[in-house]
């Protein structure tokens, strides 16, 4: 199964395949606005305007798998554009672990494994998509996001 065959659903209710961002390098993000990580919303976005043009985007995704996500995605997005001025496209709260994990994690998890095998660690696990759809990187999730802006643009 390729990233692009993977359908996912936004923020909005609107359900789409992954292949709506063949050829542009993405950057996959299990957020959380009570994580105290949620700093790097700004740098995620800083990014997302930065290189948008150059067929690069940021796509997150809430999860509460670790107890720090709001009830609804629609809460959650809320509270990212409200409080952080996140533009880039946010998604339904999904699981990121285990036999319930959305497929697109249980796919970037598998092809990228960190310190604890295919799991995802914390909120604010980042996973790199180069324009082909492959994953190239994994961050772990107190790498702030300027600190790997050179592999973005390597992949850009």
């Amino acid at each position: 199964m390729s990233i692009y065959d993977i359908e996912v659903t936004s923020d909005l209710g609107e359900t789409y395949k992954l292949e709506r961002y063949k050829g542009k390098v993405m950057l996959i993000v299990n957020t959380a606005t009570k994580c105290g990580l949620v700093g790097q919303f700004n740098d995620l976005q800083s990014l997302y305007e930065k290189y948008n043009a150059q067929d690069f985007v940021v796509l997150g995704f809430p999860s509460n798998q670790f107890k720090q996500e709001v009830a609804t995605a629609d809460q959650a997005s809320q509270a990212c554009r409200l409080s952080y001025g996140v533009t880039f496209p946010m998604h339904e709260i999904v699981k990121v672990n285990g036999e319930d994990a959305h497929p697109l994690f249980k796919l970037v998890t598998e092809e990228t494994k960190g310190l604890l095998g295919s799991k995802v660690k914390w909120n604010f696990t980042k996973f790199l998509v180069d324009k082909e759809g492959k994953v190239v990187k994994r961050f772990a999730p107190t790498d702030k996001p300027t600190k790997f802006e050179k592999d973005i643009q390597a992949y850009l």
